[in-house]
């Protein structure tokens, strides 16, 4: 019994299946149907994704903190980039493979099994593929090299080896490209199961373009050509145009649907958060009324950040901003203010056409989404004034400056998605965590466990990694400063 339990652990840590025949009569409800349907999987998908990006928990998901929009006020480990204590790695790991990514491909197999219009089939596995592939490259971004050909085979392959995290952004890409040939708008998809876009096919169209962009972003500094083939193509066959596109989820009022950063803030009772001094005294020097939206005015203005790091009275320092304290505000992954600044950046990196006056018209673009989705009382001729001040205005001569600050506040609470573009632009300039004297790490180790449960693969990614270390970097981030 102990070696059966260990095996469907080993099975769940790599986000694989047991087959049912295993366990042939073992617990069978007769009450109830044993196959479920790939609507309810991708619902649960979607539903498991889009928390476990939310939330704010110190077992998984620090990316605010990594970020430095948020810290921490008594327990201060996780600030100070220990992984090792709670297995972060781990459990983010276990989230991504077992709990979302299994469902995708079941629901995927469950359509091309069941579905009787083909033509239905297609667009619903396209759009399961471009989900898909934007966990992937979640995951990719996170470690580095991960197990992908051989991962989420079930009893297949308990021990899957690590791909070279570039060769899985390649396929990626590939799978993008094929869905995007694959979706139809005149044809029947998912309906209201879909809680990011309703089943809307051209919605998914401009997702999977923009999805196409930020990877290609992401990698020019590695593959320019690749690049800047991708980039030109995503933004000429249409990605987001405005916040309405914005790939939301809809949390509710009411448990167990809420939004997770509510759950931490709120409902807990616990007061372990406040603004991280990195966040508050950038903001301080702006002039930018989504101050107001980012944070609480419970010590005054100027706001006064925790130092980031540090243990923080919870009562001396500026809370978090109301947005985060209400139940139903919506979880965002991919929104129209950040695909401008790729844009900004594309341009100045020469992958679209444009240059500098195309980047220039996209960072405003990209300030004006931004303020028109969180302070949308703020008229355009007040947008116009607050990015005339020096402290915004664009300067193209320290453009990855100008863009790296804007988009990283853009991106409150949205910690992996800031972090990462940090991690790719080296802005704006992060402090030290005040007991480690540690800079921001470049990646998440990997799972504690990893070297019992799959040791051969995992020695052989960790050596091609340099090393299972915070410092080291996914094949992208080639040209930040940082450790």
């Amino acid at each position: 019994m102990k070696q059966m339990k260990k095996i469907l652990l080993i099975a769940l840590m790599l986000g694989t299946t047991i087959s049912c025949t295993d366990f042939e009569g073992w617990n069978i409800d007769e009450k109830n149907p044993s196959e479920v349907p790939a609507a309810f999987l991708l619902t649960n998908a979607q539903r498991a994704f889009y928390r476990q990006m939310v939330i704010p928990s110190v077992n998984s998901n620090i990316f605010k903190q990594m970020a430095q929009h948020w810290t921490t006020t008594t327990y201060n480990d996780e600030t100070n980039y220990d992984m090792v204590q709670r297995d972060i790695g781990g459990n983010w790991w276990f989230s991504m493979y077992a709990g979302v990514m299994i469902d995708i491909v079941e629901a995927k197999k469950i359509i091309a099994e069941k579905e009787a219009n083909p033509a239905t089939a297609k667009n619903k596995i396209a759009i399961l593929d471009l989900f898909q592939s934007y966990v992937w490259h979640i995951v990719v971004d996170t470690y580095g090299n991960v197990p992908y050909s051989e991962a989420l085979l079930g009893n297949e392959n308990l021990v899957p080896k690590y791909d070279d995290d570039g060769d899985i952004y390649a396929s990626v890409m590939n799978t993008i490209d094929q869905a995007l040939v694959n979706l139809n708008e005149t044809d029947p998809s998912f309906g209201g199961e879909d809680l990011i876009y309703g089943g809307d096919v051209a919605s998914w169209r401009k997702f999977g373009n923009s999805l196409k962009l930020k990877m290609a972003v992401r990698i020019a500094d590695a593959d320019p050509t690749t690049a800047t083939a991708a980039a030109t193509a995503a933004v000429d066959a249409g990605v987001l145009e405005s916040n309405a596109d914005n790939a939301a989820f809809p949390f509710e009022t009411s448990p167990p649907n809420t939004n997770p950063n509510w759950e931490a803030l709120v409902q807990s009772g616990r007061n372990d958060y406040v603004i991280a001094n990195t966040f508050a005294d950038i903001m301080n020097t702006l002039n930018d009324p989504r101050s107001a939206v980012f944070m609480d005015d419970n010590v005054g203005i100027p706001y006064k950040g925790g130092i980031y790091g540090a243990s923080n009275t919870f009562s001396e320092y500026t809370h978090i901003g109301e947005p985060w304290h209400t139940p139903d505000t919506e979880g965002i992954i991919m929104s129209y203010d950040e695909i401008n600044f790729l844009m900004a950046e594309a341009a100045e990196k020469g992958l679209i056409g444009g240059g500098t006056a195309a980047a220039e018209m996209y960072y405003n673009e990209g300030i004006k989404a931004s303020m028109n989705y969180w302070v949308p009382e703020v008229d355009d001729a007040g947008i116009a004034g607050y990015i005339a001040q020096p402290t915004v205005a664009y300067n193209s001569a320290a453009w990855n400056e100008s863009i790296g600050q804007q988009k990283w506040i853009a991106l409150f609470g949205r910690g992996f998605e800031a972090w990462s573009s940090w991690r790719l632009l080296d802005y704006p300039e992060m402090n030290i965590a005040a007991v480690s004297q540690e800079s921001v790490p470049r990646r998440y180790i990997y799972p504690n466990d990893e070297p019992q449960v799959n040791g051969t693969n995992y020695e052989a990614a960790k050596n091609a990694m340099g090393g299972d270390l915070k410092s080291n970097r996914v094949f992208w981030d080639i040209n930040g400063q940082g450790n």
